[in-house]
């Protein structure tokens, strides 16, 4: 799944660096922290690595 707005490709960076044992899980809040624990390594790689060029910076309710 592609991410859809600039702050969920974001997120899903600060998630997936968790995931890797990059940076600590206890830093993380919101949306990141949820995706840190609903998705797997590779959703949250397919996610962050979505080109942010043309995304909005947020996604419209």
């Amino acid at each position: 799944m592609k991410a859809t707005s600039k702050a969920q490709q974001k997120a899903a960076g600060a998630a997936l660096s968790a995931k890797r044992g990059e940076t600590k899980v206890k830093d993380l809040q919101g949306a990141s922290k949820d995706m840190y624990d609903s998705m797997s390594e590779s959703e949250l790689d397919e996610m962050a690595s979505t080109d942010r060029k043309d995304l909005p910076a947020k996604k419209n309710a």
